[in-house]
């Protein structure tokens, strides 16, 4: 039960005024200088969103929220999306959010998921070079994104939480009995076996070509993809910009984001949905 509720957003310096005029005739906006000075100005009765505008590189904002998330002084962060140059030019040396989230956590396994009206997706490797993917995957990696997907699956809703995970093949036609590939038959089969043991419904693995089609949508509670584009493109072609939320797994906070990037060819043009941005925050007000 949440005692206290309140939203603190974090801006550039040079954020147009218009967008903060915008801003202002939806909610009651208040600037503040940092997130402890909005922490402290809690009190305030009305429905308030703090405004914090700060001259650094955004990476920052992101990497003080994560801070104040494991030191349990917020309880959720939601963010929106960064552009990978620009997380680079942080100097930071680190690629994107979840790269920045293993920096502040590398003791944790950190999985990304993809949550959306018509499927499920997690990602057992993510920002890696396709050829990395093969050297990147072993069963104590697979497991260890089996368990968080689970415990995801636990948190879905009641007509997802008795349907199996399904688990992609890494190569085509799951390796076709060890002829395109060996890695299904060296290890994911084993996989699979020891996780039922564990009492967590799975399938697979699922021959990747075929796996979401569309009457496989119902008949799993989420996919779980080998790498970025086998699950992403499916997840963003289906779901474009209208649905999409992205948690990351296995943190010791909860985080939400978009589903998407920047978009900035149509910075200004008020072409943008908020469909993803709406979902993240509401998944995170649920969740925390």
């Amino acid at each position: 039960m949440i005692g206290l509720l309140i939203f603190i957003s974090i801006e550039p310096a040079g954020a147009l005024k218009s967008h903060l005029t915008l801003m202002d005739k939806s909610v009651y906006r208040k600037q503040v200088g940092s997130v402890m000075e909005a922490m402290q100005e809690s009190h305030i009765e009305d429905t308030v969103l703090f405004d914090i505008c700060q001259d650094i590189n955004p990476t920052y904002f992101v990497k003080e929220a994560a801070e104040l998330a494991l030191q349990k002084k917020i309880n959720a962060l939601v963010t929106a999306p960064l552009s990978k140059p620009l997380i680079s030019e942080s100097g930071l040396n680190v690629v994107g959010h979840t790269g920045l989230f293993r920096m502040l956590v590398p003791n944790k396994s950190l999985f990304m998921a993809f949550l959306g009206v018509e499927f499920n997706v997690v990602l057992a490797t993510d920002h890696i070079p396709l050829g990395s993917v093969a050297n990147s995957i072993s069963p104590e990696k697979i497991i260890e994104c089996i368990l968080e997907s689970n415990r995801l699956r636990q948190q879905l809703s009641p007509d997802l939480i008795n349907r199996p995970l399904g688990l992609l093949g890494l190569n085509p036609h799951a390796g076709d009995s060890g002829l395109i590939g060996t890695e299904e038959s060296r290890f994911f089969n084993a996989i699979v076996s020891e996780c039922r043991s564990m009492g967590i419904p799975i399938e697979g693995p699922l021959v990747p070509d075929v796996a979401f089609q569309k009457h496989n949508w119902t008949r799993y509670s989420l996919f779980i993809s080998l790498y970025h584009d086998q699950g992403l493109i499916p997840f963003k072609m289906i779901h474009g910009q209208d649905s999409g939320v992205h948690v990351t797994l296995g943190l010791p906070f909860l985080r939400t984001s978009v589903d998407h990037g920047t978009a900035k060819d149509i910075f200004n043009q008020n072409k943008a949905k908020p469909d993803s941005m709406r979902e993240a925050l509401e998944w995170a007000l649920k969740h925390c």
